[in-house]
């Protein structure tokens, strides 16, 4: 018999708020963490605007010699990971260490590092790369760090699926605590992607909305006006702890965790299948492993990245797993406030649809002004909803054709 999981602490970093429960009454509220870029010269680019987070300071949490030492990505995971530890109130010098592990999601990894390292060896030679380039780069360097902050010696690997890592991450942790192979982990995702290659990469490739003069309005999931998405960073932790130790510890408890699925389109590398067929199957398989009816679903955290093609294709999915039900849902796509953080975005969003299932509460879509005739579902415009919330699913669909969602409850008690 699969072991219940329930989640026990959270913690984000956004370019709208790093403190949880600032970053929801700020999303409640209908800020947009969306500006003109400061990280860097932006006169030679297209698309100016974005979610980066120029204040970064973390020497509350790392130290300055550490901070050399890791990519702003792994930096991202730390400062998340630390508050949602602290959240949870667990001692790990109090538990098995053996039973607690860290799968984490990452898109692209130390792009920063990449990008810096190139540019030392392009203008100063072989000699003067970094010895410190691969550890900082790699993908898993911040699920390394993180286990390595707590000493946590269980089950540690990363996700790579590019946008759906972090709910391909969030999906693994769940089984691992399920199958009895830890009593705790540390998931989610951290994305860095912001950088110079970055920008200007996912501006060549057409993805990227280029409202450069209005960009607290330029994510506009499932809008008719809606032109691309835009690009943002951060991260998204959540500790995952089997039931009966978080009883036993006392622990407060935010939600249960139910069922995961994951597909692949096998179609388009960058393009969703357009019938949303992946997707659907996804959902359906989440579902399926949570014992659960598509009536039973009170609310959804869409994928909803702002893209012609996203948008709908999900909105057919969501139609084809759950029928006329579809229509009674409460959906909404938090990249409207906070942009795309591409890896990192299914371990945010898995804190957003935590937080709307201890509230009863839907956050809003805002920017949707012109509703999609093809988008014809309930995606709460502008204006969040109370309404009760005793199941909720989170989706995120990746380049690759990479599909995953999980669903989540209100923990209750089962005969």
């Amino acid at each position: 018999m699969k072991r219940r999981v329930v989640v026990t602490g959270l913690g984000v970093v956004t370019s709208l708020s790093c403190n949880v429960q600032d970053l929801w009454q700020r999303i409640l509220e209908g800020q947009s963490g969306i500006h003109r870029l400061r990280c860097f010269d932006l006169e030679q680019f297209k698309v100016t605007i974005g979610g980066d987070i120029h204040d970064w300071d973390p020497s509350d949490y790392i130290s300055p010699k550490e901070m050399k030492r890791v990519d702003r990505f792994t930096q991202f995971a730390l400062v998340a990971a630390a508050d949602a530890v602290k959240d949870s109130g667990l001692e790990f010098s109090q538990e098995d260490t053996f039973r607690c592990g860290v799968i984490l999601g990452s898109g692209i990894g130390g792009l920063t590092e990449i990008e810096e390292q190139i540019e030392r060896l392009l203008t100063k030679g072989p000699s003067r790369v970094s010895a410190m380039t691969v550890p900082k780069m790699m993908l898993n360097a911040a699920g390394g760090h993180v286990s390595i902050e707590y000493g946590l010696r269980g089950p540690n690997f990363t996700v790579a699926t590019a946008c759906a890592s972090a709910t391909n991450a969030i999906g693994d942790a769940l089984k691992t605590i399920q199958y009895d192979d830890a009593d705790i982990v540390v998931t989610g995702g951290t994305e860095a992607a912001m950088t110079r290659m970055g920008l200007s990469a996912f501006t060549n490739i057409k993805a990227l909305s280029g409202r450069n003069d209005a960009p607290t309005e330029a994510s506009r999931p499932f809008d008719l006006d809606r032109d691309g998405f835009v690009l943002s960073e951060g991260a998204g932790v959540l500790i995952f702890e089997e039931l009966e130790h978080a009883k036993a510890r006392g622990a407060r408890i935010y939600a249960e965790v139910l069922g995961y699925g994951a597909s692949g389109d096998a179609g388009h590398i960058t393009q969703p299948d357009e019938e949303g067929i992946g997707a659907a199957r996804a959902m359906q398989s989440a579902l399926r492993d949570a014992g659960l009816n598509p009536d039973q679903v009170d609310y959804i955290n869409a994928h909803g990245t702002s893209t012609p093609l996203g948008d709908k294709a999900e909105t057919l999915a969501i139609k084809q797993v759950f029928g006329d039900h579809a229509y009674k849902l409460s959906i909404s796509s938090t990249k409207s406030n906070l942009g795309h953080s591409l890896g990192a975005s299914g371990g945010i969003e898995g804190v957003l649809t935590t937080k709307a299932i201890e509230a009863n509460v839907a956050p809003a879509t805002i920017n949707l002004t012109t509703p999609d005739p093809a988008c014809d579902l309930d995606y709460t415009p502008n204006t969040p909803r109370e309404r009760p919330i005793k199941v909720a699913m989170s989706n995120s669909f990746g380049f690759g054709g990479h599909n995953a969602s999980f669903v989540m409850g209100k923990l209750e008690d089962r005969a």
